[in-house]
């Protein structure tokens, strides 16, 4: 396994890369760096199986690395007292640990990266707003090329998205349906989750194109959209997203 460190501190540095080596010899020191720029020129380069990112560097808080260079690799974060990042980490599913870090706790993360790291999908930038207690800052249109010409489209004109043969569409509320870049797993973490909701694997709607809902079996909900949908049975919100709508619904 190969290892990326990024940690300002290098007596922390060098205690992490021992206790890696201790718990799993296979593991390799790529870098340890101590900087965002180092880090960032470092990324741009090369790539790891791992990350052990520090929240706060030398230069500032560590998530703007990810403002200048797309990184695909799983990190397991380190601090020290932030807990307004814990809190972060905890309700997005990512590894933390703790300062001073525990070997146990390491041995611990370690495994669950093996896991899951399949499964590892990190938004950036609603952690930095929340340690910065902002508000996220949602998508407000959509560019939409057909052929020669793009098109505008805010996010209020548009009724739901949905999937289609593999690919992504979304119908406004005058019934105009335009492709779309984005799969629905990427549009729940760009629209506001006040307004849309996804009901099932292919539908992600807007509130507002909820005309009528219909109790339906295994306590799901048949939805009625405005435009209508395709195939209407496409639009029952699905067993295990069905608690959430409710309370989506009554929030």
């Amino acid at each position: 396994m190969n290892v990326l460190i990024i940690e300002d501190e290098k007596l922390a540095a060098d205690k992490l890369e021992t206790m890696l080596r201790d718990v799993d010899p296979s593991i390799h020191i790529l870098a340890k760096l101590g900087s965002i720029r180092e880090s960032v020129k470092w990324l741009y380069q090369s790539t790891a199986d791992l990350i052990f990112l520090d929240i706060q560097l030398s230069d500032g808080i560590s998530f703007s690395i990810f403002d200048q260079v797309a990184v695909n690799t799983p990190i397991i974060f380190t601090t020290a007292y932030d807990q307004y990042a814990v809190k972060a980490f905890q309700l997005n599913s990512i590894s933390y640990l703790l300062k001073p870090i525990r070997q146990s706790d390491l041995a611990e993360s370690l495994q669950k990266f093996r896991n899951l790291k399949s499964a590892f999908s990190i938004d950036f930038e609603t952690l930095l707003a929340q340690i910065q207690g902002k508000q996220p800052e949602y998508k407000r249109r959509f560019l939409i090329q057909i052929g020669e010409k793009i098109k505008k489209v805010e996010v209020p004109e548009i009724a739901y998205f949905y999937v289609l043969d593999k690919g992504t569409y979304l119908r406004t509320f005058q019934g105009n349906t335009y492709p779309v870049e984005y799969a629905l797993d990427k549009l729940e973490t760009l629209l506001d989750p006040t307004i849309f909701f996804r009901i099932n694997r292919k539908y992600l709607v807007n509130m507002n194109a909820i005309s009528n809902m219909v109790a339906y079996s295994r306590g799901r909900v048949k939805l009625e959209l405005t435009p209508r949908a395709d195939d209407e049975f496409d639009t029952i919100v699905s067993i295990d997203r069905a608690t959430g709508f409710k309370e989506w619904l009554n929030s």
